[in-house]
């Protein structure tokens, strides 16, 4: 991959094309490697031969972090809804995660089931009649096993899993695409702050943030396989009588480092990904069983009513600190800690974690249809699931079944599968719930060890991935960090997996809101590019020159240009003009510049089927530099052109900016025309930074030159 300068590339540099990355190897970042594995082995060594001093002092940090942050996680998960609300019905929204001439990778149905993936596991399985049944129960406020608690308890499952969560997702992903797929900076989470830190985010602070990330994503997948060993352990059960305890919870976590290493070391990333798929047919015909074997009716007009109570209740929610109950009852800020400051912290630390697989899915879709999908699609399958498994559940309870409804509150796992076992072919639905857990308990381990490596690496170029031993070693970690939290807990182990997470969460927390600002203000400078056209030259000018104004000023003429626009010129057509007319018309222009101080070159860029491109590419110190590429395009002769094009493609020409393609052909320019629309667009990118300059300004230096402008000349 080419060296590029980070500032640059964050306002405006050419993003990578991923058919000129290279070939070199990724390196092991080893200040955040050993700086995250140091902390992470001294806390599992800690937990495990201390284990009554760590529960101590990690309870008090906790009781610490609820008192004085407990608001900020709240804020937080509101702002970031506000934030993705704001940039998909904003100018923002027609901006691509990567060049302008990029388009989306996958189809728009294979891209939606990716997403659909992303929105389901084993801890979706897990809290779908777990919570629904203890908050009905043991309400945070009322009294419990009311129809008032009844109607409640879904829509506190909805709002811990809805849209506060994939906000923070979408925002995470957004930010690792942007800046990645549209200005070629190293997938990772320092590059998203660069507009506000500069180039100390390549330095100690970056090294942090990075830190930051890998330790908050770790907890969070600790916490993910250790309620997957508990519904895998209970399942285990019930089919095979495997009792419940230390032996059997070992084994899965061994199972799942070997298969997680035997992944990394054959490669067999495309069967991981038909697991993924699997996975999502399973759970599929696992809701639609309970759907269509339960009272169908009531579990629709149930769905119906949880969705309009989410959205109703959805602000208030959000803001609900609970101040005046928890101050009254001492439980309800323990009931906040364990469910909602939890989730919130929880969804924190995984936002890196599916971020990154939503960006690397999402390249060359707008920040819109991107925002739209993964706000949508998941939550859309989420409200179907939660609603139908959590109302059935309640349901069961209130018909009289009060046994089911205390056992779950004691023990989820077990609870679920006793919700299952009232379900004809019940052993039959077991085992596949226990195979789905099972997938989804692999395709975790095995892609937060890949996540993991590659936030402990640096990268050549945003597709690539860390070595073998550095995956092996983060698929061994996770799995020994699981296990020192869930021996930690004892029975209570789920405390203790929430508590850790809600720990990790918070430093990462403040890099997500500032992932956020640091997007703004670089999508706000990239605006200026479309607000530069007003200060460009006068359309009458701009016209002429694009139009081409011939040798000698005359303009061609109608059979000159009707030439042009019906003739489709071959690969050695494109070639001939490129070396003959584009190359010395650039040099030229290079020159000039170069005469006035300024560092200009031109180069020949990757050929595209024999054809190769050229580029001015031109220093201006710290600012952005002015970027002109004149590249080959293939494309599909168009039936009406039959007898006009020889072989089945001709190429265009096409002008690329930093931005990326500008979507008009200059084959056939003559040498006059080609110059003018450089300087068009070399003037153009000055208007641009003239912009920027202004954004920069101090508010009072700002007026009071605003002022002297208005002052008549007194001279």
């Amino acid at each position: 991959m080419p060296e590029t300068d980070p500032m640059r590339t964050t306002l405006g540099e050419p993003a990578v094309d991923p058919d000129e990355i290279s070939d070199a190897k990724p390196e092991l970042n080893k200040t955040v490697f050993f700086g995250s594995a140091g902390v992470v082995v001294a806390f599992t060594l800690f937990t495990l031969l201390l284990p009554e001093t760590a529960g101590s002092a990690i309870g008090s940090v906790v009781s610490w972090i609820s008192d004085y942050f407990g608001w900020w996680y709240f804020a937080l998960a509101a702002g970031l809804i506000a934030f993705v609300l704001f940039v998909c019905l904003s100018r923002f929204g027609k901006v691509r995660l990567g060049p302008e001439e990029s388009r989306p990778e996958y189809s728009l149905f294979t891209w939606t089931a990716m997403l659909f993936a992303a929105g389901i596991g084993a801890d979706l399985m897990f809290y779908s009649v777990a919570e629904p049944v203890s908050q009905y129960l043991t309400p945070p406020t009322g009294e419990g096993g009311t129809v008032a608690a009844a109607e409640q308890a879904v829509n506190w499952t909805l709002f811990h899993y809805g849209l506060s969560g994939w906000a923070m997702y979408a925002v995470m992903g957004m930010a690792l695409g942007y800046f990645s797929f549209r200005h070629g900076l190293p997938l990772s989470i320092r590059s998203a702050l660069y507009p506000i830190f500069g180039k100390r985010v390549h330095g100690r602070l970056g090294d942090g943030i990075d830190l930051a990330a890998v330790l908050g994503t770790i907890f969070g997948i600790a916490t993910s396989l250790g309620i997957s060993i508990a519904l895998l352990n209970a399942g285990l059960n019930v089919l095979f009588d495997i009792p419940e305890g230390r032996a059997a919870q070992v084994g899965l976590v061994v199972v799942a480092v070997m298969l997680g290493t035997i992944s990394a070391v054959s490669g067999v990333d495309k069967g991981i990904r038909r697991l993924s798929e699997l996975n999502v047919l399973l759970s599929l015909v696992l809701m639609l069983y309970v759907l269509f074997s339960d009272d169908t009716a009531f579990l629709l007009n149930s769905l119906v009513n949880n969705l309009g109570d989410y959205l109703v209740h959805l602000p208030g929610m959000s803001f609900d600190t609970m101040p005046y109950s928890t101050a009254e009852n001492p439980d309800v800020g323990v009931w906040k800690n364990l469910w909602t400051l939890f989730f919130w912290a929880w969804w924190v630390a995984w936002s890196p974690f599916v971020g990154l697989f939503l960006a690397r899915i999402s390249r060359g879709r707008t920040i819109r249809q991107f925002l739209v999908g993964v706000m949508m699609i998941p939550f859309g399958f989420i409200l179907l699931w939660v609603s139908i498994f959590g109302n059935s559940a309640l349901g069961r309870i209130r018909g009289g079944d009060a046994e089911f409804g205390e056992m779950t509150n004691a023990d989820y796992a077990q609870g679920f599968y006793a919700f299952l076992d009232n379900y004809p072919g019940a052993i039959a639905l077991v085992a596949l719930a226990t195979l789905t857990g099972f997938l989804y308990y692999v395709t975790s381990a095995d892609s937060g060890a890949l996540v993991m490596g590659n936030f402990t690496s640096r990268l050549p170029h945003p597709m690539a991935d860390c070595s073998i031993p550095v995956r092996i070693f983060w698929s061994a970690a996770i799995g020994a960090l699981t296990l020192a939290l869930m021996f930690l807990g004892g029975d209570d182990w789920l405390t203790t997996l929430t508590n850790a997470t809600i720990i990790m969460g918070l430093p990462f927390s403040i890099v997500l809101a500032l992932v956020a600002v640091g997007l703004y203000r670089s999508l706000r400078l990239e605006s200026y590019k479309t607000d530069s056209v007003r200060y460009a030259l006068p359309a009458a000018i701009s016209s002429a020159r694009l139009a081409g104004a011939a040798e000698g000023g005359v303009r061609p003429s109608l059979s000159q240009r009707l030439r042009r626009s019906v003739t489709y010129p071959t690969a050695r057509d494109t070639e001939r003009f490129i070396a003959t007319v584009a190359t010395p018309v650039l040099e030229e222009v290079a020159a000039e510049l170069s005469s006035h101080g300024l560092t200009s070159t031109v180069t020949e860029t990757k050929a595209v089927r024999g054809v190769a491109g050229v580029q001015i590419h031109t220093e201006l110190e710290d600012a952005p530099a002015f970027v002109y590429k004149v590249a080959p395009q293939p494309c599909p002769a168009p039936t009406f052109a039959v007898g006009r094009v020889t072989g089945e493609v001709y190429f265009r020409t096409e002008v690329h900016l930093a931005e990326g393609t500008q979507g008009y052909d200059v084959n056939g320019y003559s040498r006059e025309q080609l110059m003018g629309d450089v300087l068009d667009q070399y003037e153009r990118h000055l208007s641009y930074l003239h912009l920027v300059q202004q954004e920069q300004l101090p508010a009072e230096e700002e007026v009071a030159a605003v002022s002297a402008a208005e002052q008549p000349d007194r001279s």
